[in-house]
């Protein structure tokens, strides 16, 4: 199998900058490496993390006859199925859609690359549901976990990156960059829950973990986030481009 690591992260956490930095350094390093994310990564993750990242943009319902309703893209009417499915008040339907998206990811890429011995590097991945529908929606951790072991087939992260940092920050620095989204409009104390979620899933499994002040310099903890990979590197012989 390959090495797989996953980064997490609070909103403005700046995880993705240094999930792209270390697909950018294993590159140039000629290593064999896939980076993907959540949602994304196949066509129905991107659908989804559309929906998430500018609702007004969603699939429109029209109805072609009587008694069907067909999806048309792009939208040309009634924006109905973002209203309906993720402003919604029912985070069990939340719940489902992050786990589909990322079922379809583990079958779609992430099983079939690390097969080949690649290095798979995913921005957000089974902990970031615990945290966000489970310590941030308060949702059954019990029914999360069991979800999320049939949606992943069991495959976890040889390491998890978290880029913790205070929400209050965090979120400062995600609407100065892009402007207010999905999660952005929930209360402070909601995005303070999932800090502690991740620092609780961190603490329970320090040897997988690796928990970076996300405050830092950018060019300090990615040389922070190499001084953890390259060891993991060098206790196993990856696939490299020739």
């Amino acid at each position: 199998m390959g090495l797989f690591i996953t980064f997490e992260g609070g909103d403005g956490s700046g995880k993705t900058t240094q999930a792209r930095a270390l697909y950018g350094r294993l590159r140039r390093k000629n290593y064999s490496v896939i980076l993907t994310q959540e949602p994304g990564g196949t066509h129905l993750g991107r659908m989804l993390r559309r929906w998430l990242t500018d609702p007004q943009s969603g699939v429109a319902v029209l109805p072609a006859e009587p008694s069907q309703l067909h999806l048309v893209e792009p939208p040309i009417g009634d924006q109905l199925l973002p209203d309906m499915v993720l402003h919604s008040t029912a985070p069990r339907a939340e719940l489902l859609l992050f786990l589909i998206a990322r079922a379809q990811l583990v079958d779609e890429v992430i099983r079939p690359n690390l097969l080949q011995e690649k290095t798979v590097i995913c921005d957000r991945y089974a902990p970031s549901t615990v945290a966000y529908q489970g310590y941030g929606r308060q949702l059954n951790l019990d029914l999360i976990n069991e979800a999320n072991e049939i949606a992943t087939q069991g495959i976890k992260p040889d390491l998890i990156v978290l880029l913790d940092i205070a929400p209050e920050e965090g979120l400062s620095r995600k609407w100065a960059a892009a402007g207010r989204m999905y999660f952005d409009d929930e209360e402070l104390a909601f995005h303070r829950r999932v800090r502690d979620g991740y620092l609780r899933l961190a603490q329970a499994e320090p040897g997988r973990w690796l928990v970076v002040d996300g405050s830092q310099p950018k060019k300090k903890i990615e040389q922070m986030i190499w001084d953890k990979v390259a060891p993991l590197l060098e206790s196993r012989e990856l696939r490299r481009e020739k």
